[in-house]
């Protein structure tokens, strides 16, 4: 069942450096909770990227107040969701002169915050 007047707000994050499988794990600690709940969750977090995460939820929830006339305090989590971004390619030098190749993996993150219908 799909309700017509659900107001939905988001942000996205470019180029996080994190690979996608270490940003996800950060995600899905914050999907479906209240924005209260997740900002906390992500301050208290021991992840070095949650930092980052914190911002664009912090963004989700400016555009939600300011675009869209949302009320704050009722504001929920309702998706989370990594991609993948560029990957710098770069070389380590190994024995017998060899190179050892290093990639630094780059992710997208988007958060999608909506209202909680049943607070109203």
């Amino acid at each position: 069942m799909v309700a017509k007047n659900i107001k939905t707000a988001m942000a996205c994050g470019r180029t996080l450096r994190t690979s996608t499988r270490k940003l996800n794990a950060v995600a899905a600690s914050i999907r479906g909770l209240a924005v209260e709940k997740a900002l906390n969750q992500l301050t208290f977090s021991p992840r070095r990227i949650a930092g980052e995460v914190k911002k664009v939820l912090q963004s989700a929830v400016a555009n939600a107040e300011n675009n869209h006339n949302m009320d704050v305090d009722k504001l929920v989590v309702s998706e989370a969701y990594v991609g993948k971004a560029m990957v710098m390619k770069r070389w380590h030098a190994r024995a017998r002169g060899r190179a050892g190749r290093i990639e630094k993996m780059f992710s997208n993150l988007t958060v999608v915050v909506r209202e909680n219908e049943e607070n109203r």
